[in-house]
């Protein structure tokens, strides 16, 4: 069985062909820089050039290419964005005006003639199979994982880490256990948006599981013998974004602690 994983990171995507007739140290890895990272070199190539730009496609992660974007307003240019897209940077879409962009539709989106056509998503497996075909490595999977740091569509006006805390805390009082936060497709609540869009960019059919970045890492982490073997685990995950902690007895979640940095 060959399953593809994708984590869509802040600063990285880290990808994972794992093949269940080797051992999973000689799977396929791939890490490349995140689709936020990638979307923000476009728009400051668009800054450079001194042209507007056009956001497409759908909500992803935001950081750089919403630093990226305020730059280039700053320096007095035009962004355009479809609402899909302009959620990327605030889910209160009178936010995003408010910043200069101005929301429009698709159609007018692609008359833009004279913007740069960028368009966003967390998730290109068509670029993940024209990479693998560079060095001839056989681009079908069996099943995909895929994974991201989803805050959620907090209402307007309400803080974003605060929505993101409550999730957090709802999930484990649901059913306390890191597995808990693995989601079949249909599974998926309505406000984690950034995770339904990832999942809507997949264009094949095959089984899907979504999970947070974090518990992800933490259930990675348990697959090690040494650490599964202790009555109790400390399981950090550093990103360039977020820190992650879990105290844990197996997958039951004595206490977690998140906090938003950048490293």
């Amino acid at each position: 069985m060959r399953i593809l994983a994708v984590d869509a990171g802040t600063g990285t995507q880290d990808i994972l062909l794992f093949d269940s007739s080797g051992p999973p140290e000689s799977s396929l890895k791939l890490i490349v820089p995140s689709a936020t990272q990638i979307a923000a070199r476009r728009i400051r190539q668009a800054t450079r050039e001194g042209r507007a730009v056009a956001l497409t496609g759908v909500t992803m992660g935001g950081g750089p290419c919403h630093w990226a974007l305020d730059e280039h307003l700053k320096a007095g240019l035009k962004a355009y964005a479809t609402p899909e897209a302009a959620r990327t940077f605030d889910d209160d879409l009178e936010a995003v005006q408010g910043m200069g962009v101005t929301v429009v539709s698709e159609d007018e989106a692609r008359r833009l003639d004279d913007a740069l056509q960028i368009e966003m998503a967390d998730l290109d497996l068509e670029a993940i199979r024209r990479a693998l075909a560079a060095f001839e490595v056989d681009s079908d999977f069996d099943g995909l994982a895929l994974a991201c740091l989803d805050h959620g569509a907090a209402p307007p006006g309400y803080s974003d880490r605060l929505f993101r805390f409550e999730h957090l805390r709802r999930v484990v009082e649901e059913r306390n256990d890191l597995r808990t936060f693995a989601y079949l497709p249909d599974e998926v609540p309505d406000y984690l948006t950034r995770a339904r869009a990832m999942l809507g960019c997949v264009d094949t059919d095959v089984p899907i599981v979504f999970l947070d970045t974090g518990p992800a890492a933490a259930l990675g982490a348990l697959q090690d013998p040494i650490v599964a073997q202790q009555d109790e685990q400390l399981v950090v995950n550093l990103g360039n974004m977020h820190a992650l902690a879990f105290h844990l007895r197996a997958t039951h979640i004595y206490s977690l602690f998140e906090h938003h940095t950048g490293l």
